[in-house]
């Protein structure tokens, strides 16, 4: 069983950056591959970024390769998600979400799931 809480989340304006957090609590965190997903209002949640249990593979949708950045300190117990050149496209709630094993692209294979932080960018 793992706890998720992510933050960072805010208001921002076109090409701005935004860095989210996602801190873990429970079994231990190295054991766990993690995601970060995201639903925009209407939409369906998807699919944005993955890194491994050591954080040596990543994954990015496309829509976010070259923007942003998944992250881990498995010391703290947290990933992270730097976000940069941001969209008004990227407007969502950011949720992370934990599986153990290997890291995966699809929501149906995460165990645990965070409240979600809200990011909204101003054009």
């Amino acid at each position: 069983q793992v706890q998720l809480v992510e933050s960072g989340g805010g208001l921002v304006q076109v090409g701005g950056s935004l860095r989210l957090s996602c801190a873990a609590s429970g079994r231990t965190f190295s054991v766990y591959a993690m995601g970060w997903f995201r639903q925009a209002p209407g939409k369906e949640r998807e699919f944005v970024a993955a890194i491994s249990r050591s954080g040596r593979d990543t994954y990015y949708a496309d829509s976010v390769k070259g923007r942003f950045t998944i992250s881990r300190d498995n010391a703290k117990n947290t990933v992270y998600l730097q976000m940069n050149s941001l969209k008004p496209e990227d407007t969502a709630v950011y949720y992370c979400a934990a599986r153990i094993n290997g890291a995966a692209l699809t929501q149906d294979k995460y165990d645990y799931w965070g409240q979600g932080t809200q990011v909204t960018v101003s054009s």
